[in-house]
């Protein structure tokens, strides 16, 4: 089994549950077209300088297969990082997915080919090849820090980036609250829910 699968099993709703508010992206980084499947991998990080896309084209030839690309592209929203062929590019070499702090173009391309990109939106306009940068260090993306090799998960509902060195523990916790509240019912989720509700209101004094 891929050894990602567990987590691709997971909603980010599901591990928002478990993580901190910290770890999950700006509602701004989103999937550009519609029925994305959910995605889930390792995290390859790139930094683009605004207006420049020459790492991230750089970075789809020394990404591993089954990888997340995430982009610091600065938020530019004026230019963009990727196009269609970098898209083929990176799904011929397995890359899973891009998720990028910044534009692309070619959406009706990449949309045509299935895939997976979470971005700020959608510019014709491509960006310089000029600026050189580290590839595979600590990224910021859509407000989380992300450092290499953190596990992303990434569909509809957001984009969650759960630590390397917590892995194995957040998705142990977040596993154990998934299969409690897929075995409890509507109704007792609504006595439960409605006592909690009562108890917090009568608390500050709510009296109706």
């Amino acid at each position: 089994m891929n050894a990602y699968q567990p987590f691709r099993e997971l909603s980010p709703t599901a591990l928002a549950n478990v993580l901190t508010r910290e770890q999950i992206m700006d509602i701004t980084i989103r999937p550009l077209w519609a029925a994305m499947p959910r995605v889930a991998g390792p995290a390859y990080t790139v930094r683009c300088e605004p207006g420049d896309n020459l790492m991230l084209h750089a970075a789809i030839y020394r990404a591993p297969p089954g990888a997340i690309v995430v982009v610091d592209a600065g938020g530019d929203t004026n230019y963009a990082v990727a196009g269609g062929n970098v898209c083929a590019v990176a799904k011929k070499r397995g890359i899973a997915a891009f998720i990028i702090d910044g534009v692309i173009r070619d959406l009706a391309e990449i949309r045509e080919m299935g895939f997976p990109v979470f971005a700020r939106g959608v510019i014709p306009i491509p960006g310089a090849k000029d600026k050189v940068a580290p590839l595979d260090e600590a990224v910021r993306c859509g407000g989380v820090h992300v450092a290499p090799g953190d596990i992303v998960v990434a569909d509809e509902e957001g984009i969650a980036v759960v630590p390397l060195a917590k892995a194995d523990s957040i998705l142990a916790s977040a596993q154990q609250r998934a299969v409690k509240e897929a075995s409890e019912t509507l109704e007792a989720w609504e006595a439960a829910h409605r006592a909690r509700i009562d108890a917090i209101l009568r608390d500050k004094g709510f009296g109706g």
